[in-house]
Formats: structure tokens, sequence, C-alpha cells
């Protein structure tokens, strides 16, 4: 549990900014009249495919491992 302690906080910093980089590169094909509720006239249906795809399943990956992590952090410093 000792070795778990000090390894979880570089592992939880390289772990965010892996997710932070993996979601700015994302495309995001959502003008502004659509992120607050209105209606972009030229939207269409937009299907992921080939590095797109895999960042969109890769972010939501490190989205759970570093909930995974905290959770970890959580016991491991509640055991102590």
């Amino acid at each position: 549990m000792q070795f778990v302690a000090k390894i979880l906080p570089y592992v939880q910093i390289i772990l965010s900014i892996v997710l932070v980089l993996a979601i700015l590169l994302q495309q995001t094909t959502a003008g502004l009249g659509g992120a607050l509720g209105g209606n972009d006239n030229g939207s269409f249906h937009h299907t992921r495919r080939g590095f797109e795809k895999f960042l969109f399943y890769f972010s939501i990956v490190c989205g759970i491992l570093f909930a995974l992590s905290a959770f970890l952090a959580i016991i491991v410093k509640a055991r102590s």
C-alpha cells in the first residue's frame, strides 16, 4: 500500500494531462447556437471515423481511469 500511495499522485497527474489533451484534440461540429440550446441550420449527423473515433474512446477510457484512481486515492488515504 505504501508504494501505491507514493506513485498514485504521479499517475493522476499524467492521466489528467492525457485526458485534457485527448479532449482538446477532438473536433467539434456544434456551433455556439447548438451549445446554448438553439438550432444550427447547417448541422447534420456526424459519424466518428478513424482517429477521431479512437480519440473519443480513448478520452472515455482515460476519464474512467482517472475516476478510479481518485477513488483509490480516497481508499488509500482512509487506511493510513
